[in-house]
């Protein structure tokens, strides 16, 4: 039980961040309004995405170096986990934006970039679907992830930053600094991060555990 201590605090944590989600003051701006309790909940689903999509191409780029298929599980583990969670922080984005932006899919180079590189992830696991040899479905899909990885910052990240865009931190818009978050909001922000994060983490764990018993001859 001792080495599960993490899970009872991820769970704790997790429903103090919901409670104080929907209950705490939060200063009314601008349109934002009541809307602005997205941020306990949009942000911290990309801090999973990245975290996940990470150790994903590490592992990818571990198995291409000794081809080790153990490896090649690990990766797709961590990026259909962050499969998961860039679909939940791209929801939790575009019902936020349909109170703040006056609409739900609004074409903001923002929100199209970011589809387009959850589709390349997508892509990478119907990829593996497809190809039923191992050793050949392994070599291609790590490939294939390092390509996903080099284009997900700049989709996700550097473009948006440089044209015109709603969202916060694009050329036109400022982006949040820890000086404009209010102390109120900050004492949920922070256990966000690491809650949700936590979580992902659990659920590539699971994700591990159930790889491991489908490939029990390779994980020795």
């Amino acid at each position: 039980m001792a080495k599960h201590w993490w899970k009872a605090l991820t769970v704790l944590i997790l429903i103090y961040v919901i409670i104080k989600g929907f209950t705490i003051d939060i200063p009314i701006i601008g349109t934002n309004g009541q809307s602005s309790r997205g941020l306990f909940f949009h942000v911290p689903m990309w801090i999973c995405m990245y975290t996940m999509f990470t150790i994903s191409v590490v592992n990818s780029l571990l198995y291409l170096n000794k081809y080790d298929l153990r490896k090649d599980a690990l990766a797709s583990a961590a990026a259909s986990v962050g499969v998961f969670f860039g679909i939940l922080g791209f929801a939790t984005g575009t019902l936020w934006a349909t109170y703040t932006w006056g609409g739900s899919f609004t074409r903001d180079p923002k929100q199209m970039l970011t589809a387009v590189a959850l589709m390349i992830y997508m892509a990478y696991l119907v990829l593996r679907m497809s190809i039923p040899d191992i050793d050949k479905r392994a070599r291609i899909s790590a490939v294939f992830n390092i390509f996903a990885f080099a284009l997900l910052i700049p989709l996700t990240y550097i473009i948006p930053r440089m044209v015109d865009s709603l969202h916060p931190g694009s050329a036109t818009t400022p982006g949040f600094a820890s000086s404009d978050t209010d102390n109120n909001m900050k004492r949920v922000l922070y256990p966000a991060f690491i809650g949700w994060t936590l979580l992902s983490v659990w659920i590539y764990t699971l994700l591990v555990r159930y790889k491991k018993l489908e490939l029990k001859n390779i994980f020795k």
